[in-house]
């Protein structure tokens, strides 16, 4: 099965300082970036970059798409955790969990629903194995799967376009509690007031992500740690107010109820699925270090938190109106604690958009576009803060939120399954130096800079997708099984098999599987 792919064992090369381009067939994807940190106004060598989180603390990560030599890795697989779990203490969270209430289930539906859709964080941490393999982040790993050209095409809308469009959805949730926050020390939250507290929050959140990856590593501890006791608090509290024996007053059956089961583990899975870029925040890590440690310590790191957080939005929703979580949960906290509370939903979504953020400018200069990290960073909030006023001064915040986390799992899962098909036909075996080689020598350009299997795999798994969802439209598969939105599991299962199937294919093996020209 793994014969049919190209390359997949690292090549045998001394290590490379990172002023050295990646030589594999031509210029490294960074070549005409001018880099962050670590060269000089000539192009000459300074000292080499240092990611490590006790080093070089305050400098801008030098590294944008290029490959991380062997020399400059560091650190061990549970720093992952983390970086994961404080991304996870947050807002949208709590929201999910309330609406699985607000949909019509019972609470031990809701809460069995959130097992099922959290264990797709399963997911995120096999795509991070792929990290330390490549030294490499995801967003140049899946040239693999789709091409040299095609995948500019999948960072482009997979990478790119919905992270920042779940960048603003993050943004949207932090400035609804900083607007009650801004109210509770005086000041009117007007327009203008909205508008300068939403760029305040995205420029916190972009700081973090401009410094990059070792002010991440070394400042996610200390969130998870603060988020975790503000959130122990709101759990004493939501618990001692929870209706463990909740039942709605209608309650979906039949064909409905499991068409709402279905509905509500697809918006729980459309977290995880989306960090299908999970490899950007593993790839310093030694190539030698534990597949199995990667993988458990990032799905820990979402599975935990989100589970908890999402289960404390469901407990709440049996005993307050959860159709404005906010206003909701602080009328059952102390009045001493909810200025805490809601500082606490403010930095737990700057901890998830950092995240977001970084790997949306990642996404970007795959794309192809010549610039730093840095100022792709700037360019991805700036586009995402526009989204967020759009989603907050014109439209309904909730739909919003369940309309678009529900749409996504169209591209989303696909593309999710591609890529972990890929990573188990190559047991995780990735040659990062030839994955950084952009031209048409490389052996992953394939058939005119394609993968055929990739590409078709993702527009046969898309399609189907989008003919059973039932969110902002009904698909005709849908209708036709009453309202059964089936789209995550079909559209994740037809494109993992076909891509399986294409890649064996004798047509497509003889057009450049093997590392041939198109």
């Amino acid at each position: 099965m793994a014969s049919t792919l190209p390359d997949p064992a690292p090549r045998s090369r001394p290590p490379t300082s990172s002023a050295e381009s990646t030589p594999c067939a031509g210029p490294t994807p960074d070549a005409g970036i001018t880099p962050d940190a670590g060269s000089a106004p000539d192009g000459g060598a300074t000292e080499p970059p240092d990611d490590r989180p006790g080093g070089t603390g305050g400098r801008i990560e030098a590294h944008g798409i290029d490959h991380i030599p062997d020399a400059e890795r560091h650190g061990s697989a549970r720093e992952l955790f983390p970086v994961w779990a404080a991304a996870n203490v947050n807002y949208l969270s709590l929201v999910i969990g309330g609406a699985l209430i607000l949909m019509g289930l019972t609470l031990w539906q809701a809460l069995a629903v959130l097992v099922v859709g959290n264990l797709f964080w399963t997911l995120t941490g096999l795509l991070a194995v792929s990290g330390p393999a490549a030294g490499a982040p995801s967003e140049v790993i899946t040239r693999a799967l789709y091409g040299v050209i095609g995948n500019r095409v999948n960072n482009a809308v997979v990478g790119w376009l919905i992270s920042v469009c779940y960048f603003a959805l993050n943004l949207s949730a932090a400035a609804v509690a900083a607007f009650s926050l801004v109210e509770k020390a005086g000041v009117t939250a007007d327009t203008g007031v909205k508008v300068v507290v939403i760029v305040v929050i995205a420029a916190l959140t972009l700081t973090i992500s401009v410094y990059g990856h070792a002010v991440i590593v070394r400042l996610y501890p200390m969130i998870t740690l603060a988020l975790g006791a503000a959130f122990l608090v709101v759990a004493v509290y939501v618990v001692r107010h929870a209706d463990f024996s909740y039942t709605p007053e209608h309650r979906p059956a039949g064909v409905d109820l499991w068409a709402t089961v279905l509905a509500g583990v697809t918006l729980v899975a459309s977290g995880p699925l989306s960090y299908t870029t999970s490899a950007d925040f593993s790839r310093y890590l030694p190539r030698a270090t534990s597949k199995r440690a990667v993988a458990g310590w990032t799905a820990l790191g979402g599975f935990l938190p989100s589970m908890v957080v999402c289960s404390l939005g469901a407990l709440a929703a049996t005993a307050v109106d959860m159709t404005d979580p906010q206003s909701a949960l602080e009328s059952i906290l102390p009045a001493w604690f909810t200025p805490v509370f809601l500082l606490a939903l403010v930095l737990g979504t700057i901890a998830i958009n950092a995240l977001t953020a970084y790997s949306a400018g990642l996404a970007l200069q795959a794309v192809g576009l010549r610039i730093r990290r840095s100022v792709s960073v700037l360019f991805d909030g700036t586009a995402a803060v526009a989204l967020t006023l759009y989603g907050l001064l014109v439209s309904n915040f909730l739909d919003t939120v369940n309309n678009v986390l529900q749409l996504t799992v169209v591209l989303l899962g696909p593309s999710t399954a591609i890529y972990a098909t890929d990573i188990v036909l190559r047991r995780a075996r990735y040659d990062g130096q030839a994955l950084a080689d952009e031209t048409r020598t490389s052996p992953f350009w394939y058939r005119g800079g394609v993968n055929p299997a990739g590409a078709c795999a993702l527009l046969a798994g898309s399609t189907a997708a989008a003919l059973c969802v039932d969110t902002v439209y009904t698909g005709p598969l849908a209708t036709a099984l009453g309202g059964l939105d089936l789209a995550l599991p079909v559209g994740m299962a037809l494109a993992g098999g076909s891509y399986t199937l294409i890649s064996r294919m004798p047509l497509v093996r003889g057009t450049g599987l093997r590392g041939g020209k198109g």
